[in-house]
């Protein structure tokens, strides 16, 4: 039993029945010296830091190579703390690396974004024009400020077609840290690997059969298909990249959003680049 628990079962025995520390001890069969005693433990915030910043840094590093740094800096600790804190803070790697992709997300932990341009979410989604041809539209939404940097359709996507469309909204309103996407073929490509790599940004994969692990996204593209991809008829791709583009700009600076307090997107952007995209 944890020295925390403990404490807590004595003292509500010793609440309920009005009993001394002793009484209550000997009543649960706990030694009172137990119940007395204090960790004399060191604050751990230093070495947990130390261990973030060594994960951060090599990122394909385990607790038992973390643990070997960390002696050879002068830490006098085992290796079943390093385990024990690695596990607390979340660390683990995944079991397999997504493979030829340099700019994945190795460690589970999920990062919140406290800015816009922390982290953007991308998916993919399908209608089709009055005449019945398929078409294809990219969406991107910035998971701080719901704002919408770009909504792209197209009849087909490759990856360097997403990287098309990536670096010329990124270059009206800068480049995101991360973005999350799923498993689908052009997320996985090599022309989108190589350009991340190139512009210093994350890929975050959500799991497959996961739509949940992008949840900002998909809400985004229901809110999409609702108001705009079921309220009109789209007679050829020009029509269609202009009515998005129209509800783009009304969803980006007029429609309140409940999620950050009945307020359009623009409002939370930072800097005036971000407003002159809409």
């Amino acid at each position: 039993m944890k020295p925390a628990r403990r404490r807590r079962l004595v003292d509500k025995v010793r609440v309920d029945w009005k009993v001394s520390i002793r009484r209550a001890c000997a009543c649960l069969r706990i030694d009172a010296s137990l119940y007395h005693y204090k960790s004399k433990r060191g604050d751990q915030a230093a070495l947990k830091a130390r261990i973030k910043e060594i994960a951060a840094t090599r990122v394909r590093y385990g607790y038992r190579r973390i643990h070997v740094l960390l002696r050879r800096e002068g830490w006098n600790v085992n290796a079943k703390r390093i385990y024990r804190l690695y596990k607390e803070m979340g660390l683990q790697l995944r079991n397999k690396t997504p493979k030829q992709r340099v700019k994945a997300k190795l460690r589970e932990d999920r990062t919140e974004a406290v800015h816009s341009n922390d982290v953007w979410a991308m998916d993919f989604v399908h209608d089709q024009l009055a005449t019945g041809r398929k078409i294809r539209v990219l969406t991107v939404i910035d998971t701080f400020s719901r704002f919408s940097p770009v909504v792209d359709p197209r009849f087909s996507y490759r990856g360097e077609n997403v990287v098309a469309t990536l670096e010329r909204t990124c270059r009206s309103v800068g480049y995101p840290k991360i973005i999350r996407v799923d498993q689908g073929s052009e997320f996985i490509s090599r022309d989108l690997d190589l350009w991340a790599y190139q512009r210093g940004v994350e890929l975050e994969f959500s799991r497959p059969g996961k739509p949940t692990d992008n949840a900002f996204i998909e809400s985004f593209n229901g809110k999409f298909r609702s108001e705009c991809l079921n309220a009109h008829w789209f007679l050829c791709l020009d029509d269609a990249r202009t009515k998005m583009e129209e509800w783009r700009q009304d969803y980006n600076t007029v429609r309140p959003h409940s999620a950050i307090g009945n307020k359009p997107p623009i409002s939370l952007m930072n800097g005036s680049s971000a407003a002159s995209a809409s």
